[in-house]
């Protein structure tokens, strides 16, 4: 790559290139990284340290977290330093190591947020056979399958990507590093890797929404039979899931399948899947959910009362 290359950096164009912009949108972005962090790390130590959490739905739940963690984490440094710099630079191999990471935990989100719905479908529609289907080793196998599935995914678009060649141009109208704003400045005909894109990025996000769709469908159907309480715990696990898979997807979807055609609301739009989302999880899902909320209050409790006996 590096004989056919002439370009050694990048330089972004970033959500807006006013001054008084970028200084409210870096106060605005440095809280919801921070929110990101601290929500999802909050609940990996609940999951963790909480003994009745150790089931299938928050082992799930604690990968999703971890995911949210790396994959905001390949975007929002970098955006939120670029926002109070002058010039907004990434190297050649910076850009490589940004859209392996951001495209390997985006994927892995999808796979996970798919498993995840699998999950609650087992539970509600078949809780007599949940314990042996959603056992522990049919959930390493899941996960690990979504970890490997998302790395494959990764390789082949930053190989599909970088593997063109790169003479002069270096403005990226982009935040960051991803597939369609950097084809647009390869000199050479992007159209085979345009459609690879579209079947590896656009096709993933459209059929594991689709399956989604499909179990939240028969999930809903099931739910007649169930008791009152158990629909209105049911609908309350599911409504949250559902309002995550939405925010992600949707934007998802409307990004990658498509050909390699970029419009003035992209930026705005991949907001939504880069930041939104991982920040909205921890809310959802610890604000909504009763057993998070009350491994917060026993942690929470035993740590007052460690204290108590210290003083005394």
């Amino acid at each position: 790559m590096e004989v056919v290359n002439n370009v050694t950096e990048f330089i972004f164009l970033g959500l807006s290139q006013d001054p008084g912009t970028q200084l409210i949108l870096f106060a605005l972005f440095l809280l919801f990284y921070t929110v990101i962090l601290g929500g999802n790390l909050l609940i990996l130590l609940m999951v963790f340290s909480d003994p009745r959490l150790h089931t299938p739905m928050y082992f799930f739940l604690s990968n999703l977290s971890f995911v949210d963690i790396a994959y905001s984490s390949a975007t929002a440094p970098k955006m939120i330093a670029d926002f109070v710099s002058e010039e907004k630079i990434i190297s050649y191999w910076g850009c490589v190591t940004q859209m392996f990471t951001f495209h390997f935990f985006g994927c892995a989100e999808i796979f996970v947020l798919t498993v995840m719905a699998f999950d609650r479908y087992a539970a509600i529609c078949q809780p007599l056979r949940y314990p042996s289907v959603m056992g522990t080793t049919a959930c390493t196998v899941l996960a690990s399958l979504s970890w490997l599935g998302a790395l494959a995914h990764s390789f082949v678009q930053t190989l599909l990507t970088f593997q063109l060649p790169f003479c002069s141009s270096q403005i990226i109208d982009h935040y960051f590093c991803d597939v369609h704003p950097v084809l647009k400045l390869a000199c050479a005909d992007t159209a085979l890797v345009n459609m690879l894109v579209v079947a590896n990025s656009g096709l993933i996000s459209l059929g594991c929404f689709l399956i989604l769709l499909a179990s939240y469908t028969v999930i809903l159907f099931s739910l007649r039979k169930q008791s009152a309480e158990g629909r209105r715990k049911a609908l309350s696990t599911c409504g949250s899931h559902f309002t995550v898979v939405t925010f992600f997807f949707v934007p998802c979807i409307f990004i990658y399948l498509r050909p390699s055609t970029t419009f003035p609301l992209d930026k705005a739009v991949s907001v939504f899947y880069t930041t939104i989302t991982p920040m909205l999880n921890p809310l959802i899902y610890t604000l909504r959910n009763k057993d998070v909320k009350n491994a917060m209050n026993r942690v929470w409790n035993h740590k007052v009362s460690l204290k108590e006996k210290q003083k005394a």
